[in-house]
């Protein structure tokens, strides 16, 4: 009886020992996952760029501790003040968590370089894919992206749709226009071409870019939120500066998603020129 009992109390030791090991790894996981976050945050950008004549908003909600998703605002200068551009990107890297996210942080270091030079943005893009495909797995981490960029001066925007949801152009007479010009995903085909389209943003125009997490939010009846209730809700708010608006649109996703949890992340950026 006494060795039984001792077979049960370094049984239970064994068990205790292993819980309190898994415990830690836990522990530790969790901690590098905040520093991964911290370290993300750090990647995105703070206060939005100051353009005269123009609003800036934007958000991301990641689904899990860090996400996949990214977007920025550059400056891309010229020779002079007036040939000054603007670059705007929202991407969605596939796949979830910690791959995702180390894959965004590569995106994101890989665009920084190649915007500083004076290339235009169509061969920033190609630059851009090359480099991806070289690191996405046969094209399995592949990236869609949408990148604008902004002649301040003029309002004129050429713009790249590398395989993502589509922006809402809302002109200030309420005609909807969707910028979709420019080639597939980034980081599947070396060879990709991407074309350029151009578009001019005049006073009270929106841009509204977003990642499928936005339109693709569901709720306990498994219904998602979609890009009509989108549209409405730039509708009803185009009377008010960016940043109002988007915090009507996170309030509104609050409501209807409700407490079910959600499988991707939400990113959506806002252009107004006033």
């Amino acid at each position: 009886e006494i060795h039984e009992l001792d077979v049960h109390v370094w049984g239970g030791l064994l068990i205790l020992v292993v819980l309190l090991l898994e415990l830690a790894d836990r522990v530790v996981m969790k901690r590098d996952l905040e520093i991964a976050k911290d370290i993300q945050a750090w990647l995105l950008p703070g206060t939005p760029l100051q353009i005269p004549g123009y609003g800036i908003a934007y958000a991301t909600r990641p689904a899990n501790t860090v996400a996949g998703d990214y977007y920025d605002v550059i400056l891309r200068p010229g020779a002079t003040p007036s040939e000054d551009r603007v670059l705007f990107v929202v991407a969605d890297v596939a796949g979830k968590s910690i791959p995702a996210a180390m894959l965004m942080a590569t995106f994101q270091a890989s665009l920084r370089t190649l915007t500083n030079s004076h290339e235009p943005l169509a061969q920033v893009v190609a630059d851009l894919n090359r480099y991806a495909c070289s690191n996405s797995q046969g094209g399995a981490r592949f990236t869609t992206a949408f990148l604008a960029e902004l002649d301040p001066a003029t309002g004129e925007l050429v713009y790249v749709n590398a395989g993502h949801n589509v922006p809402i152009l809302r002109r200030k007479s309420g005609v909807i226009e969707r910028p979709e010009v420019g080639g597939i995903p980034i980081g599947i085909l070396a060879e990709a071409t991407y074309q350029v389209g151009t578009t001019r943003l005049d006073s009270g125009d929106w841009l509204v870019i977003f990642t499928d997490g936005v339109v693709e939010a569901f709720n306990a009846a498994g219904e998602e939120y979609d890009e009509p209730r989108l549209i409405q809700l730039v509708d009803r708010g185009c009377g008010s500066p960016p940043a109002e608006l988007l915090r009507g649109l996170l309030t509104e996703l609050d409501v209807f998603v409700g407490n079910t949890p959600q499988h991707d992340d939400m990113t959506c950026l806002l252009l107004k020129r006033g």
